[in-house]
């Protein structure tokens, strides 16, 4: 009997197909690399995510995105789940360890527990509250005032998709082209949280910067770093084209592939550069 007289009508040779391989899967040759880990004890999950977020800091102020007081991570606390973690303003961001961190009432900006000897920024609680309210899939937010980010976001455009690794973001890039001041307004935080939508991970700030989410801190530190990178090449391209170089965009068929393979949180996630053990 010819095999198209089998392979869909018996149930048993459908179960043994091979299930296509997750976008982690797919990029390892040998074993998997490890996912996300998952916890039963909820103060060990708070513990690691504080350490991975403390991480993420590490990774900005070896990039060099600080800038005084600007910019601020949040994360979603598992156990007071209308609360979010925050860094203290002031404290520059290689030197943050995980018990620094500052949880937050995301509803009415309280401050529950963690490090009470500083503040954390006023701007950045309106911000990431207003996106943490918009968005419950949105577990880790990060804004950050780095060079390229600032440069490119004078523009108020989205990043053209010139290379492999911009494809990440594909579709889930958005221009907030207001610019008011310092926010101080619960107002515009709401704006930028409607700006980013029900699906977006990235931001370009007109005259601000860059802020990214994600499902952890790892995921949306890496697509902080990726954008940055990402506006540097940008301005490169666009000074060369003007030159008279012949500019080629990849086409969106192309684009959407690169983002399946390479935009899955687990696999963000992974590509992060986040130390594996950050101190308490």
């Amino acid at each position: 009997m010819a095999p198209i007289a089998t392979s869909d009508a018996n149930p048993n040779a459908q179960s043994k197909k091979a299930a296509e391989p997750t976008p982690l899967e797919a990029i390892s040759h040998g074993p998997t690399l490890p996912g996300i880990p998952s916890f039963i004890n909820l103060e060990e999950k708070r513990q690691w995510i504080k350490q991975h977020m403390a991480g993420v800091f590490r990774v900005f102020a070896r990039l060099g995105y600080t800038e005084g007081t600007s910019g601020h991570i949040s994360v979603l606390d598992p156990i007071q789940t209308d609360a979010m973690w925050m860094n203290p303003l002031g404290v520059h961001f290689g030197m943050l360890k995980a018990s620094d961190m500052i949880l937050v009432n995301y509803d009415n900006g309280q401050i529950i527990e963690g490090n009470r000897s500083r503040p954390v920024s006023a701007a950045g609680v309106l911000i990431h509250a207003a996106i943490h309210k918009a968005r419950p899939d949105v577990h880790a937010i990060c804004h950050a005032h780095s060079i390229h980010g600032v440069s490119y976001s004078a523009f108020a455009r989205p990043l053209e998709m010139l290379n492999q690794d911009v494809c990440t973001l594909f579709g889930v890039q958005e221009v907030y082209s207001q610019y008011g001041g310092i926010v101080f307004d619960e107002a515009e935080g709401t704006r930028m949280a409607q700006t980013l939508g029900p699906g977006g991970k990235c931001l370009i700030l007109m005259n601000h910067g860059l802020l990214t989410v994600g499902k952890t801190c790892d995921e949306a530190g890496f697509l902080f770093r990726l954008m940055e990178k990402s506006c540097n090449i940008q301005l490169e391209v666009d000074a060369a084209s003007a030159n008279g170089f012949e500019k080629h965009i990849i086409p969106d068929e192309e684009a959407a592939y690169n983002f399946t393979m390479a935009s899955e949180s687990v696999s963000a996630s992974r590509k992060s550069g986040v130390p594996s053990y950050i101190e308490r």
